[in-house]
């Protein structure tokens, strides 16, 4: 299973967010690129990057961060926030981006996701599901739908998607351990390659991550806070 550690990009810092809240924020650093770096050596195989800005205004805002970790690392990127357009997908694989983020554009536009897939490979998308309770959140986790999580996925496994991200937004940021049961479900009921997210704080978490079938487990606030190393958690999920 792949461990993939996150950086949450917020007016140009490294950050971590509560329940995607962004009333509370910790800074980890001032300088995205540099954390990038640090992951890379290591041992981090690829880098979730996340455009708070963007999640939250619906436009990516990041770009010239986002290229410039793209440039100096020498493993893939995947980028998420605020793509919720044609052009905006299309730039940031131009860009050098290997796979693209979409979570409100799924909602709201179906479409996108068929037009994307008509110009890049199945692999280089990867679908957001967050929520709370089952239910879909949407436009940076601001606000909540009554859409279903197992809904969703089985519309855009229709539609051809291969990869999901899954996110109880209850569990991000409080290192209380993930959502097994919608993960799991998620990871055997559907067809899914399927990346763990939201609350994974110990190698445990890691381990029932991987036993549930998960393709990867994206790892933030523990990371950050030393609550786990970056290599044991590789060797846990190798």
């Amino acid at each position: 299973m792949q461990i993939i550690p996150a950086i949450d990009i917020l007016d140009g810092n490294c950050v971590r967010l509560i329940q995607g809240d962004f009333e509370q924020k910790t800074i980890f650093s001032s300088d995205p690129s540099q954390m990038a770096l640090k992951w890379q050596s290591q041992g981090a195989e690829i880098i979730h990057l996340v455009d708070l800005n963007g999640a939250k205004t619906g436009s990516v805002h990041n770009q010239p961060i986002i290229k410039d970790i793209v440039n100096k690392l020498d493993i893939p990127v995947q980028v998420g926030g605020g793509i919720r357009d044609l052009k905006t997908a299309l730039d940031l694989i131009k860009m050098g981006v290997q796979r693209i983020v979409l979570g409100t554009a799924a909602i709201h536009n179906p479409d996108l996701i068929i037009n994307l897939l008509n110009k890049i490979k199945p692999e280089q998308i990867i679908i957001a599901l967050d929520g709370r309770n089952g239910r879909v959140a949407i436009n940076g986790w601001q606000d909540q739908t009554n859409i279903s999580i197992l809904d969703i996925a089985s519309r855009m496994t229709d539609c051809g998607i291969k990869r999901i991200m899954y996110t109880d937004v209850s569990k991000d940021g409080v290192l209380e351990g993930p959502n097994l049961s919608t993960t799991q479900e998620l990871a055997q009921i559907t067809n899914l390659n399927v990346i763990a997210s939201g609350g994974i704080s110990s190698l445990q978490d890691i381990s029932s991550v991987k036993d549930i079938g998960c393709e990867g487990a994206i790892l933030g606030k523990a990371l950050y806070t030393g609550a786990i190393s970056l290599s044991d958690a590789i060797n846990t999920g190798a």
